[in-house]
This record gives structure tokens, sequence and C-alpha cells, in this order.
């Protein structure tokens, strides 16, 4: 019965955007795809609760290069890219912001996570021209599946498949996959399939003592006595 009526919920939302969608193409063409979506996906970030997103799973779905039909998007969130491409089972939550990003299968959003493509969107070379028209440099940044970014990271590169990001962290370069990764910049403190920490030294065992070999215990410290 819980499908049967959230598949109703999703087709009642997918038919109630549609007005939105037509104007939306529309735009586009007269536009550019991304100046047209900056309208809609302010609008839409504003529709509050459950009914709030799945109309922008809706119409997020209709306008993206790539929409699964299980993502949540929470309230707030804006999508700066239609370029964006969005997984399956994708949790986006509050007030995120996308650009033109590549979230894969299960990924976890917490609130506030900006996802921007690289650290270069605005040039810094020039002294003489202001920042807003210097030439940067766009990067496609993806989020490998089964990641979870904390709350108010902001991603700026790559991170690997079943990765913890924490919270306020400001990943500037990749991160493997399996890493726990914290701080500013993020620095990987240890991997998910390990319990040692990252760089640590894995400490050798003690040599065995070869056949016929007989090895004194080590005196107890402090204990040593002098002749």
């Amino acid at each position: 019965m819980k499908t049967v009526l959230k598949l109703l919920a999703d087709l009642l939302a997918r038919l109630a955007v549609l007005p939105a969608v037509g104007l939306y193409w529309l735009e586009a063409v007269l536009v550019g795809k991304d100046r047209a979506l900056r309208f809609w996906s302010e609008l839409f970030s504003l529709a509050p609760g459950t009914p709030g997103a799945y109309l922008r799973r809706a119409f997020y779905r209709c306008v993206l290069d790539e929409c699964g039909r299980d993502c949540w998007f929470g309230f707030g969130v804006l999508v700066h890219s239609a370029k964006a491409r969005i997984g399956k089972n994708v949790y986006i939550g509050p007030y995120c912001s996308l650009g033109a990003v590549a979230l894969e299968d299960d990924v976890l959003l917490s609130t506030g996570v900006s996802v921007i493509n690289g650290p270069r969107q605005h040039g810094l070379a020039r002294l003489d021209v202001p920042i807003r028209e210097q030439p940067g440099q766009w990067t496609p940044v993806r989020i490998g599946p089964d990641t979870w970014i904390g709350e108010r990271a902001v991603v700026m590169a790559d991170v690997g498949a079943h990765c913890v990001v924490g919270a306020g962290a400001v990943v500037t370069r990749p991160i493997p996959d399996g890493a726990v990764a914290v701080g500013v910049p993020a620095r990987v403190i240890r991997y998910r399939n390990r319990s040692e920490s990252a760089g640590a030294e894995t400490q050798a065992p003690p040599a065995q003592p070869s056949a016929g070999e007989t090895r004194l215990p080590a005196a107890p410290e402090g204990n040593s006595s002098s002749g």
C-alpha cells in the first residue's frame, strides 16, 4: 500500500510540474539551460515538506542530465547547472548547493553541503581586471556511491566510493575510496575497512628465534644492575 501511495504521489507531482517544465524548456532555448534553471530552482526550493520534495524531484527528473527516481531534494536545495547528474537513492539535505556535479547511487549530503566545480571558478591572476570578469576553470566533480558528506562541508574535488567527509570539511584534493576525511583542508585520518589511522606505521611483530637458538628475556626497565 505504501508503495502504491508513493507512486501516486510521484505521478501527481509530475503532472503538477508540467507547466513549469514547459516554460523552462522555452526559456532554455532563449537564454540557455543553466540561466533558465536558476529561476525554477529557486522557486521550487521554497516548497515545504514532503510535497515540496516530490515536486522538486519531479521537476529535476525532467530537466537534469540524470536524476534517479528515488532521490530526495530537501527544502532550500539549489541546483545551478542542468548538467548535474543525480543517481539512485541519493539524499540531498536542506540548503545544499550543487553545480555541474555527479552524485552516484546512495550518496548522502547533510544540511548545507556545497558541491562546486573546483577551486578555480574565478580567475585571480590579474589585479587590473575585476575577479568577476576574469576567466575561470570549471572542473567536473564526482562523489562516489555510498558516500556520506557531513553538514556544511564544501566539496571542490572528487570523493571516492564508501567515503565519509566530516562536518565543515573543505575538500580541495581527491579523496580515495573508503576514506574518512576531516578538516580544512580535508585530510584522510583513517579508512573504513582498516582499524589504524592513515599514515600510521605498522609495528612489525617480534622476530622469532631460529631453530636451536635460545633467547633470554629482556630485563625489565629500571632493574638493570651495574657490575
